[in-house]
This record gives C-alpha cells, structure tokens and sequence, in this order.
C-alpha cells in the first residue's frame, strides 16, 4: 500500500506555495507516494484522516490557524505521522500558535540582509545522520534566516552570520540552525530553512535534503 502524504498550500504568495507544492509532490510521488493537494487549512480538521497519513508537508506562510485546525495536526504527529517541511512555509506559519512553534522547532524572526545574500550552508558532520550522508557544504543566493529553536532539535546544517550593520551583531559572529531534526511523541519532524522561493530547489543539495528529509519523516 502507497504511502499517503498530506501538502497544505497556501498564506503568502511571496513564497510561491504553489510553485514549491509542485516540487514536492514531484519528490514525493517519486519515492511513491500518494500524494493529495489541498488549498486550505480545514484539511487539518479531519482528525481521523490525518492519522492515516504518513505525512504532512504545510507550505503555509503566515495566516491564522485555529484550534480546531492545530489539535488533529498536533495528535496526528504526537501518534506518529510525520512532518516536513521549509522556509516559512512550516516555521513562520502561524505567529499566533506557539503550540505549532513547540511542535516544529522553530520559529522565523528575522533575515537581516533581506533576499539575495550569498552564504553558505555548513554540513555538520558530527551528527552523523544519513540524511546528510554525502552532501558536501554549498552556497546559496537567497533569504537568510535567524530562526529561535528548541533546544531539542538535532542540528544537521547550520549557517554563519558576520558581523554586519544591526544590533544583533553586539553578539559577534552567530551560527543559526538551516537544516534540523526532533521528535514530537510518535512523530518525526524534519525542517530545511531554505525555500524563499521555488527555484532554491534547482541547487542539487537543497533539493536532495528535501527528498531525504521527506522519506526520513513519513512513518
């Protein structure tokens, strides 16, 4: 039997929900799949539903979510469906919910140097994690975020920002979590801070996290 996997699309247009969906259906059908496309969040209220999912990928920037539509998405994860996700599609989704924030990891702040940074994403290497296995360090040229994380996550790529203009540079050179893993009950969360838009995923390396980090997460 096919694995089943959730993608909840939408909030922002500036983060091309749908341009990103396409490619991560494409991912996911080829590791086979099924895969079903929704455009709204009351997908989520379908408790029972959820819980025979192997995955769920929100691509959701910003927006509300209610608690009629977190609970099922919080007890389908804690039961062991999966979770993945990117960008501000997964860890700026709801700025309202610290209880999605608790679940995923994560939460956006700041990208202090706005869109077209050129930096470079850092494999740790002493995590040891397959999911890294044979991916060298890469540059990209697109939002850098500075994300606030649960101390919890096993960090799997990291990025350096340099003493710039901003006051969060009082606190020398910093070094930010891109790419993470934790558990939330039964479930796996897998997070990629890249995706500002859809053409991040024509890079190799980011593509190929995704992928990963897709089948890692799906029960």
């Amino acid at each position: 039997m096919a694995k089943k996997a959730l993608i909840v699309r939408g909030g922002w247009d500036g983060h091309e929900p749908v341009q990103v969906s396409e490619i991560f259906a494409g991912l996911l059908e080829a590791e086979g799949f099924e895969v079903e496309i929704s455009d709204t969040l009351d997908s989520f209220k379908d408790e029972e539903k959820l819980l025979g999912l192997s995955l769920i990928v929100p691509i959701w920037t910003m927006g509300e979510i209610s608690n009629e539509q977190l609970q099922p998405v919080l007890k389908a994860v804690a039961a062991g469906v999966g979770i993945a996700g990117c960008h501000g599609g997964m860890c700026d989704s709801f700025r309202n919910s610290v209880e999605w924030q608790f679940m995923t990891g994560s939460q956006w702040v700041a990208h202090p140097f706005n869109d077209g940074v050129d930096y470079v994403v850092n494999m740790v290497p002493s995590s040891s994690s397959p999911l890294i296995e044979g991916i060298k360090d890469f540059k990209v040229k697109s939002e850098q975020y500075y994300l606030h994380v649960d101390p919890c996550i096993n960090v799997l790529a990291t990025t350096t920002f340099p003493v710039s203009e901003g006051p969060h540079s009082a606190n020398g050179v910093i070094t930010v979590p891109v790419v993470y893993t934790k558990k939330w009950g039964e479930g796996r969360v897998f997070y990629n801070s890249l995706g500002h838009h859809a053409d991040i995923f024509d890079i190799p390396e980011a593509k190929e996290l995704m992928r990963r980090g897709f089948v890692w997460a799906a029960r």
